[in-house]
């Protein structure tokens, strides 16, 4: 009886450490955008003409939708730095930092096969997460730098 009682003991300040531990641990930090690599790597995917599909620039800059773009100066090939920097604000917003599978900028593109959003009026960007396009903003929202990923 002493024995069973001694072995409860045992099991329940276990378990007690073992929450108590848990509860002390803090969450990891999520990851800074950074806006360096979204103007030279993720805001070029905006402009980019794929195959049967339109560039994201064209309906994302005249339509009133959730991602915002900013027209560009007749005949320029790309944005200015400010209008870069609102870009990046607009498209911030639609990112959660270390989240790429819940990110509305990564999963409204993205096909239904793939994972995605069950409609998108432009179309499927990415039919997978494994387009080339989608894995440079998954790395973006991830935390990636031009130098390499962020350290935390």
């Amino acid at each position: 009886m002493i024995r069973r009682q001694a072995l409860t003991l045992v099991f329940t300040v276990s378990c007690l450490v073992i929450a108590s531990s848990q509860l002390g641990a803090q969450p990891k930090p999520a990851p800074e955008l950074d806006y360096a690599f979204y103007k030279a790597r993720v805001e070029p995917i905006f402009l980019r003409k794929k195959p049967a599909h339109t560039r994201c620039v064209v309906c994302h800059s005249e339509s009133n939708n959730f991602l915002k773009l900013q027209p560009r100066p007749q005949g320029a090939k790309g944005w200015t730095d400010e209008q870069s920097r609102q870009n990046y604000e607009a498209v911030s917003k639609l990112v959660t930092p270390g989240q790429p599978m819940v990110s509305r900028l990564l999963m409204h593109p993205l096909a239904p096969e793939g994972g995605g959003d069950v409609f998108h009026s432009g179309g499927r960007q990415f039919e997978s997460t494994k387009d080339p396009d989608w894995k440079t903003i998954a790395a973006w929202v991830n935390g990636a730098t031009l130098s390499g990923p962020k350290k935390n």
